[in-house]
Order: C-alpha cells, then sequence, then structure tokens
C-alpha cells in the first residue's frame, strides 16, 4: 500500500473516530438538553443530509480540476468548525444551522477519497483498497463510543464539553490531508460538465438499492438513538450498542474481498440482513436484542458501499472517475435525507416503532427486486 492509501486510511480514522465520538449523542443531546421532538430529530437529520444531495456533484467536477489533498482539508476545517459550534448550541434552529456545515464538510470527505483511492488503485486490488479504507473510518467509528463512554462516565464531562473534544480530534485530519496534497497534482483538466448525472442513470438497479440502504441508514444513525433511549437504553448502553454496530461493519468489511466474488449474492443477503435487524428493532425489549438487530444491519450497510461503487467504477472511463463519484455520493446524500424527513414525523404521529417496520416492508421488497436484477449488479470489466 503506497504513502497515499496510507494517508487516506489515517484520515478516515481520525474522521471516524470523532463521527463515532458525537454521533450517537447528538440526538440525546437534542432531546434531552435541548427539548427537541421527534419531528424535529428528522429535521436535524434531514438539514445534515440536504447538503449531501447536491454538494458531491460539485466536489465531483471540482476532483477533476483541483488537487483533492486539498479539498479534503477543507472539508475536514469545516467539518471541525461545525462540530465545535454544537457546544454552543441553544436551540433546535441552531443545531440545524450547524448540521447543515457538517453536510457540506461530508461532501469534502467522501468523494475526494474515493477519488485517491480510485488514482491509485488497479482494477485487481481498488474493492480491497475501498474496502480498507471504510474500514479504517468504521473502526474509528467504532472506538469512537468507547471514548465518549470514558469522557461521560469517567470523566465526568457534559455533552457540551465532548463536543469541544470531538472537534479538536477531527481537526487533525487537516495536517494528514495536506500531506495527501504535496504529492497530488492534476495531470488533467475535464470540462466543467454535469454529465455525470446522466452516467449515473445508466446503473438504476443500483440507485434503488442504495436508496433503500442509505435512507435505513440515515434513520440508524438520526433518530434510532432516542428510540432506544425511550425503550430504556442509557447513554453509556447506546454508546456500547454503537461499538457492536461498528465491530458488525468492521468484520464485515475485512470480509468484502471474499464477497465481491458474488458481488449480486451478496447484495442481495445485505438487504436481506438490513430487512430482518429493522424487524427485530421493532419487538426488542433488552441490549442483546437491540445488539442483534445492529449487528445484521451493521453488515448490511457495510457491504453496500465497497460493492457497489466496483460495479459503477469497473463500467465507467477512468478519466470520469471523479465527476461519477461525486454522482454516485449525491444519490447516497439523497436516500440519507429521505430517512430522517420521513422517519422523525412517522415516529411523532404513529409511534416509536412505525418507521422501522416501514423499512422493513420495503426492504423485503426491494430483496425481491435485487433477486430479480442480480444479473446487472455484477462488476464488468472495461477496456480502459
Amino acid at each position: 500500500m503506497n504513502r497515499a492509501l496510507i494517508l487516506v486510511n489515517i484520515t478516515a480514522l481520525i474522521i471516524g473516530i470523532s463521527y463515532g465520538l458525537h454521533g450517537p449523542i447528538l440526538p440525546l443531546f437534542a432531546k434531552n438538553v435541548i427539548g427537541a421532538t421527534y419531528s424535529e430529530l428528522g429535521l436535524i437529520g434531514l438539514t445534515n443530509f440536504i447538503p449531501y444531495m447536491f454538494i458531491p456533484l460539485f466536489v465531483g467536477i471540482l476532483l477533476d480540476r483541483f488537487n483533492s489533498g486539498y479539498l479534503l482539508a477543507l472539508g475536514a476545517a469545516i467539518n471541525s468548525a461545525s462540530i465545535y459550534l454544537l457546544s454552543i448550541a441553544q436551540s433546535v434552529p441552531e443545531i440545524m444551522g450547524f448540521r447543515i456545515m457538517t453536510g457540506v464538510a461530508h461532501a469534502f470527505f467522501w468523494p475526494p477519497c474515493q477519488a485517491i483511492i480510485a488514482t491509485e488503485s488497479t482494477e485487481k486490488n481498488r474493492v480491497k483498497n475501498i474496502s480498507w479504507f471504510t474500514m479504517f473510518f468504521v473502526i474509528g467509528f467504532m472506538v469512537g463510543p468507547l471514548l465518549g463512554t470514558v469522557f461521560l462516565e469517567g470523566l465526568d464531562i457534559t455533552y457540551r464539553i465532548l463536543f469541544q473534544i470531538t472537534a479538536f480530534i477531527l481537526a487533525t485530519a487537516i495536517i494528514s490531508a495536506l500531506i495527501i496534497s504535496r504529492k497530488r497534482v492534476r495531470t488533467h483538466h475535464e470540462r466543467l460538465s454535469f454529465s455525470s448525472i446522466k452516467e449515473m442513470k445508466r446503473f438504476p438497479e443500483v440507485i434503488i438499492l442504495l436508496i433503500f440502504c442509505t435512507s435505513s441508514f440515515g434513520i440508524i444513525l438520526t433518530i434510532y438513538p432516542a428510540f432506544l433511549n425511550d425503550n430504556g437504553m442509557g447513554a453509556t448502553d447506546i454508546l456500547l450498542l454503537y461499538f457492536v454496530f461498528g465491530i458488525s461493519r468492521v468484520v464485515s468489511l475485512a470480509l468484502v474481498g471474499k464477497f465481491a466474488k458474488y458481488s449480486s449474492q451478496t447484495l442481495i443477503a445485505a438487504t436481506m440482513a438490513v430487512s430482518i435487524g429493522l424487524a427485530i428493532s421493532v419487538v426488542a425489549d433488552s441490549i442483546i436484542g437491540f445488539a442483534v438487530s445492529l449487528i445484521l444491519m451493521g453488515f448490511g450497510f457495510s457491504i453496500f458501499f465497497p460493492l457497489t461503487l466496483e460495479i459503477i467504477l469497473s463500467k465507467t472511463r477512468k478519466e470520469i472517475s471523479g465527476r461519477l463519484i461525486g454522482a454516485y455520493e449525491t444519490v447516497f446524500g439523497i436516500g440519507w435525507a429521505i430517512g430522517p424527513i420521513i422517519g422523525g414525523p412517522i415516529t411523532q404521529s404513529f409511534g416509536d416503532e412505525t418507521p422501522y417496520l416501514i423499512f422493513c416492508v420495503i426492504g423485503i421488497g426491494v430483496t425481491l427486486f435485487a433477486i430479480m436484477s442480480r444479473k446487472k449488479l455484477e462488476p464488468q470489466r472495461i477496456q480502459r
């Protein structure tokens, strides 16, 4: 593994730790300290993900024109500032405004890292390198809740101080991003274009699976912690559950190289795992039940990313991969926005378990669709 890939993985680890530190706690902070309702939690999640519906398209275009390391450093700086500002938030609208910043920053994290990996990889090792990158992020996301437990229980700090600590940890990612930038110079400049949107239309099966996966994931990231809290789980329990969630994701990503040989079958299994995990959440009444649910969903969410990205990149000319990565991440943003905007109001109106039941039923339908479309869910090598 070359230097650029090592630095990208280090950056992913740092950002993952920061997300794991504050992500599961933010809904509790908004609900218990600020007084947010479930509908407002959905809106907070929506504002976080709305920028990711559009900004990755522009970042994808920039990736074909500018140094990806600089774009990554910019994202880390914005992200650090947005999390620090959470420590002074006094209302739901303020949290929403700061989460918009986080959404913008996130668009300057994933696409540049993916572009670096795509450039530094061969077709033979691309899936493995993407999986390693994602795994480092998930390891960080797994370690983050444990650190959060130490800070909240061991050092008895407040949620606000936790956000400040998180911001300083994330800021260190600027250093690794700037080191990456020293070795990365654009050798060509693609014409500014939004043709990547048309390119993504060639993958309707992938888009449908991604929308289901990311919308479900959006609910788990934004509303599920508050759902767990209302079902008797304390802050420490929730952080431990997300640690288990992280373990499931890390193990899944470590095995993704083997799963890649059976891409369509693995994607079908992933949709089934997410659906079953959502169903278990509806009936679970203990930390063990919720842990089983998160383990299943952790497998499904983690497998989707490297396999679907490989399907798209394997059928795309390398010189336009930056723009297509931006379009691919925009699909992620759409799904992440759909989850909270649907899940919050449904929970508020019909009860805590309702969104998980609805998405479970949708997941069953998506699984059947994936079975019928399995031939189109396989990578295809093309001449470059």
